[in-house]
């Protein structure tokens, strides 16, 4: 404990690379918002949550300036962490001005495989124990990404620094992706029109049918499949009430960032943190589909992409 309180000899001058990356990321969507200010609909608390945004970043700096250890600077890392499911529900805000590019994911999705395997996926494989294992898959998600950080903070800290910025820009490339590619997927897409017309092979184009779409109607979206009587599944039912929107479908981002933290796992050596978090991962990228979050297609992508991720902003990292 007495390290963890301990002034540092060096301590980090600025902000932080990841901290950069938030601040670019407010900025640059800032700039969108003013584009866009007519045809969004909450423009100037867009523009207050990212004023706020930077203010804590600085706040947070300044206490580090203050008391520079690593209790402090892990405060900052955290603080990160804890903001990006706040930016995740912004991104529909922007991209719900854009046509919905959903017909033609499903499209292709239908060209590969011959089916929807977000539709049938779970009716296959509808049995309590499949469904708590992949609703587990789905839920670990923010539980990985904590693990994984705490874990370099504690046994890998001359790495905690970079790790963290792999994690938290993989996120906001991820966000600047769905802010700019309309794609709301499966659980959305699907009751807006109709099942009977996926079932039969048809995929219209619904142009701006989500930009005045009502999230709170009890219709939205289609229910999570599986056992409902499962602990696993009513905590999947209760975050996607309280988060979920229709936006961010591809590529996955929860295939996306497993795959870098699995990645950075593998980077740490321990085997124990590799074997603990691989089941999770595995069980994720098919959760994607069988809750009809995403299309098989999103979580092909995913893994793609978070592995690009890794490796590009590892290289990219200035210490």
């Amino acid at each position: 404990m007495k390290q963890m309180f301990k002034l540092e000899k060096k301590p980090v001058r600025g902000l932080l690379w990841l901290e950069w990356v938030m601040v670019a990321y407010a900025v640059l969507t800032a700039i969108m918002i003013l584009f866009a200010y007519d045809r969004l609909h909450h423009p100037r608390q867009m523009l207050l949550d990212r004023g706020q945004a930077i203010l804590m970043v600085l706040a947070l700096w300044g206490v580090y300036r203050l008391l520079p250890c690593r209790v402090t600077l892990l405060c900052r890392v955290l603080a990160q962490l804890l903001m990006l499911g706040l930016w995740y529900p912004d991104t529909f805000e922007l991209n719900r001005i854009l046509p919905n590019l959903d017909h033609i994911f499903a499209q292709a999705e239908q060209v590969v495989f011959g089916f929807q395997p977000a539709l049938t996926f779970s009716q296959e494989f509808s049995s309590p124990v499949f469904s708590e294992l992949l609703t587990l898959g789905y839920v670990s998600y923010y539980p990985m990404i904590v693990t994984v950080v705490v874990f370099y903070f504690f046994c890998r800290y001359e790495q905690f620094l970079r790790a963290s910025f792999v994690v938290i820009a993989s996120f906001f490339i991820f966000y600047v992706i769905f802010d700019l590619l309309p794609v709301a997927g499966p659980q959305y897409y699907y009751p807006a029109v109709g099942l009977d017309q996926i079932a039969s092979g048809v995929f219209p184009n619904i142009g701006d049918y989500f930009y005045n779409y009502d999230i709170t109607s009890p219709d939205a979206a289609l229910n999570p499949p599986g056992w409902k009587d499962g602990l696993f599944y009513h905590m999947l039912a209760n975050a996607h009430h309280a988060g979920e929107r229709p936006t961010a479908a591809f590529p996955s981002s929860h295939v996306g960032i497993a795959t870098v933290l699995m990645w950075l796992a593998r980077e740490t050596r321990s085997r124990r943190l590799f074997f603990t978090l691989l089941p999770l991962a595995v069980l994720m990228f098919f959760a994607t589909f069988y809750i009809q979050a995403h299309y098989v297609i999103d979580a092909v992508a995913g893994l793609l992409v978070g592995t690009a991720m890794y490796f590009g902003l590892k290289a990219a990292y200035v210490r």
